[in-house]
């Protein structure tokens, strides 16, 4: 299954339209995209993994997909001239590296998208995530944010090899 995600702010999940957050710079071609340019890339994005705060989910989610316990040093690396360019990392890490276990409950839940993973070509954009959207979803820094009872009830009927579009319309 494919879920499409508009600029417009929505995306379809099991045929009703729900809010989504996307980049706060709108989308762009995933071969243009650059690390920092707070754009989501366009294209068809298998969902790789499920990775989840412990503390929040006790029995992990409910889900087909593989899932992964995040631990708080945790972190992701965003560092384009490091070896470890979009990939997951202990903290503190030598270079720049986001923090997974975060205090905003915003990475609570991350659905961890193939986007520049096989293998990552840096610069073309890193943590590129499903994951929780603020309140009045506000733009992200490239990734896809949804309410969590909408991220739940996705990741509750996602199957290994479904994915997230980006799209133009």
């Amino acid at each position: 299954m494919i879920f499409r995600a508009r600029p417009d702010g929505h995306i379809d999940l099991n045929g009703r339209r729900v809010r989504c957050a996307l980049g706060k710079a709108g989308v762009i071609p995933a071969d243009a995209k650059r690390e920092g340019d707070n754009r989501s890339p366009v294209g068809v994005w298998t969902i790789r993994q499920v990775l989840y705060r412990p503390d929040v989910y006790p029995d992990g989610p409910t889900t087909a997909l593989a899932i992964k316990p995040m631990a708080p040093d945790d972190g992701w690396c965003d560092a384009p001239d490091d070896p470890a360019y979009n990939q997951s990392v202990k903290l503190p890490h030598r270079v720049s590296a986001e923090r997974m276990w975060r205090d905003d409950a915003v990475y609570d839940l991350v659905g961890v998208l193939a986007h520049n993973d096989d293998p990552p070509v840096p610069g073309l954009g890193s943590a590129i995530f499903l994951h929780l959207a603020r309140d009045g979803y506000p733009g992200t820094e490239g990734c896809v944010a949804l309410a969590r009872k909408d991220l739940e009830a996705l990741l509750a009927i996602a199957k290994p090899g479904d994915a997230i579009e980006i799209s133009v319309d």
